[in-house]
């Protein structure tokens, strides 16, 4: 009994200070958004937050246009997310379930597009994309990530398809029911926790951009927030408490997803990697 509450304790004590070690980022944006400029740069930083100060938040989204980034970067991911899983759900589904000429050729190509740094893309994507008149263009932000995403999405949505038994489409096309049925009826809803997860990947992709859209868009009001929060750093002064009301407002949506959405990561992961 004493060894179960010894154990107990130690792991209790050993959550803690992992939540503890998480969360102290996020705690110390708070602290550093609460203070002054004196504060900052002259007396030091207090350890408990101003809370009185609370009102540094609305005066931030009043001298920024903070609501103007954030909606751009959900744009940015939430197209992603959704282009993504449209290619990642057909091409999954052909690779898991086809057999046709070149087929280790287009797994190897798609794995090859994760090998490449996205800063050796940029002078051809910034090229072609002049051309097509994505510059200026959150389509074009959306275009690129998800051409990054899509990929890992593929491969994550295959080994779930690859753990469907094909008995049970069989038995849907004597039905008499079509290609597009049995995916979207049969195969779709038994491998929605992988979808989940490629979904989250692809969402924090394209929430998190920032290379291409500095690159290519030179219009302040389509920035999304990761690049707003980089104009804010200035040659002789940068505004840290302002800029950390800005990081903790741009981080606080991709946290709270994260908690809500972590048993649908793990579980969409694993569930191509073990077999029943």
């Amino acid at each position: 009994m004493k060894n179960k509450i010894v154990a107990r304790v130690a792991w209790a004590l050993s959550i803690t200070a992992l939540v503890v070690f998480a969360g102290f980022p996020t705690y110390w944006m708070l602290t550093t958004a609460l203070s002054s400029d004196t504060e900052l740069y002259k007396t030091g930083q207090d350890i408990l937050p101003h809370l009185e100060r609370l009102g540094a938040f609305p005066t931030a989204f009043l001298s920024m246009p903070m609501l103007s980034w954030l909606g751009s970067s959900f744009v940015i991911a939430t197209g992603t997310t959704l282009l993504s899983l449209l290619l990642a759900v057909a091409a999954g589904y052909a690779l898991s379930r086809f057999r046709f000429y070149g087929k280790g050729v287009t797994g190897f190509v798609l794995f090859a597009t994760q090998m490449l740094p996205e800063a050796l893309l940029i002078v051809p994507l910034y090229a072609l994309f002049a051309n097509l008149g994505l510059l200026n263009n959150l389509g074009g932000l959306v275009l690129a990530n998800a051409a990054f995403t899509m990929p890992v999405a593929t491969f994550i949505l295959k080994g779930a398809i690859d753990k469907v038994p094909f008995e049970i489409e069989e038995s849907a096309r004597v039905d008499g029911c079509s290609r597009m049925g049995i995916v979207s009826m049969i195969v779709f809803p038994l491998i929605v926790p992988s979808v989940a997860a490629a979904a989250i990947i692809s969402f924090f992709d394209g929430w998190n951009e920032f290379l291409f859209a500095n690159t290519f868009i030179s219009d302040s009001a389509l920035w999304p927030a990761s690049v707003g929060l980089a104009s804010f750093l200035g040659q002789f002064f940068t505004p840290i408490n302002l800029v950390m009301v800005a990081a903790l407002t741009f981080a606080l949506p991709a946290i709270v997803f994260f908690l809500i959405a972590q048993r649908s990561i793990v579980s969409g992961l694993t569930a191509g990697s073990v077999k029943g």
